[in-house]
């Protein structure tokens, strides 16, 4: 597995223009390697996931990428990945933070986790997916929700509407994030890979033609697929 760690603590890991440079470097090279990493994880270093967007660079918005909509394209970028990313969310997932954890495949969040969508609060508006990806995982009367009141979600709140797949207790985090990312490992990374193409080009499919691509743009058995249906056959003995 690779982490791609947000590495600002003292600033709550708070999002700038050079971040977004330093993920795509990482990204653009991750999505290379298929044969040698099966997992990606996103997380914060420190207590934080992310507090958002730096505001100095909001209020100071000449000093972003001159690249129209670059920020949207690398969060992209990490969401088209070909290996399933993990966004493993401590402490503040804020507003641009949000929109870049809703990226990932799944959402890990720890006990202590506040989720939040503040853009209202600061006259600002969502241009990096927030406004699609939120409605798409938790329905559009929640993110409604979110997005109208600004209020903050636990960790178990954000479990319960979908926002998070699993909620972990603090103390309990490191290790429970480990026991997924094994068991996501343990499995074929190619049909992980093929499972993922198949989700990305199947959304919006009606039943029919999402059926259609499934049968016709089949890739077939993985590599190991003999080796791993073997194991069947031979546990026990």
């Amino acid at each position: 597995a690779a982490t791609l760690w947000l590495n600002r603590p003292e600033k709550c890991n708070a999002l700038t223009k050079d971040v977004f440079e330093a993920l795509e470097e990482h990204v653009d090279a991750i999505a290379r390697e298929t044969r040698s990493i099966g997992l990606v994880i996103v997380r914060g270093a420190g207590a934080h996931f992310s507090a958002g967007y730096d505001m100095n660079e909001v209020l100071e918005y000449v000093k972003a990428h001159a690249k129209p909509h670059y920020h949207s394209e690398v969060i992209q970028k990490i969401a088209n990945l070909p290996q399933p990313v993990i966004s493993a969310v401590q402490g503040h997932c804020s507003t641009g933070a949000l929109e870049l954890a809703l990226a990932a495949d799944l959402v890990v969040a720890s006990e202590s986790t506040w989720f939040s969508d503040v853009y209202a609060r600061w006259g600002l508006t969502p241009v990096w997916g927030l406004s699609l990806r939120l409605p798409h995982r938790i329905g559009a009367a929640k993110a409604a929700e979110m997005m109208y009141s600004c209020r903050s979600y636990t960790g178990r709140q954000a479990e319960a509407m979908h926002l998070a797949n699993f909620c972990f207790p603090d103390d309990k985090f490191d290790a429970e994030l480990a026991t997924l990312c094994a068991d996501i490992l343990g499995n074929s990374w190619y049909a992980n890979q093929v499972n993922k193409r198949a989700l990305i080009e199947t959304d919006g499919l009606s039943l029919h033609d999402a059926h259609g691509l499934e049968l016709f743009k089949n890739e077939g058995l993985a590599p190991d697929a003999a080796q791993r249906t073997a194991k069947f056959f031979t546990k026990g003995q």
